[in-house]
């Protein structure tokens, strides 16, 4: 049992028709120390971190835990996808114990623009939907974030709330549970 119920962690690795979602592995490292160093990806999720210090810090194989999938395109890493429980200490909830799953991801720049983040969100909601059906997803990200934005309703979040947080307003959006197909 993990945080997601029955379902084994971690799953298969979950293809698309361009991308494979799977776990971590050592190979991944380099482009995880770029994607965080990336003053691009830093825009919205509070800057970038010196490239020193990731790879003094960076374990072996980061990001292996469950919820979280690398995402890769011929071969190598272009992004993350995580599926993590939203701290009921923050703010934007949509039950009163909180503790909803959140989505959230991030991409190398040499991916943005070719669809690869909707593809790879739909893949690990969908993942999600038949893990723990009745649950619903939630995701917050700056009302400036004009890609976040579009990605969001594209995936069928619709907005709940917003609020400031780390500085800025934060849109949250919620996707309710999908009903079983039949």
């Amino acid at each position: 049992m993990t945080e997601f119920g029955a379902a084994a962690w971690p799953p298969a690795p979950l293809r698309t028709a361009r991308l494979v979602l799977r776990r971590s592995e050592a190979r991944d490292r380099e482009a995880f120390i770029e994607l965080f160093a990336s003053p691009e990806v830093g825009t919205y999720v509070g800057g970038a971190r010196p490239r020193a210090e990731l790879e003094g810090a960076a374990p072996a194989v980061p990001g292996r835990r469950p919820g979280f999938f690398v995402i890769e395109v011929d071969g190598a890493m272009i992004g993350m996808v995580t599926l993590d429980r939203r701290d009921p200490e923050r703010p934007g909830h949509v039950r009163p114990e909180a503790g909803e799953v959140e989505l959230g991801c991030m991409f190398l720049p040499r991916a943005w623009g070719h669809g690869y983040a909707a593809e790879a969100c739909a893949a690990a909601l969908d993942w999600f939907a038949d893990a723990l059906p009745d649950e619903p997803v939630v995701l917050c990200t700056q009302s400036a974030n004009d890609r976040a934005m579009r990605l969001a309703a594209k995936l069928g979040f619709t907005e709940a709330e917003r609020f400031e947080e780390f500085g800025a307003e934060q849109w949250f959006g919620v996707r309710a549970p999908v009903a079983p197909a039949g």
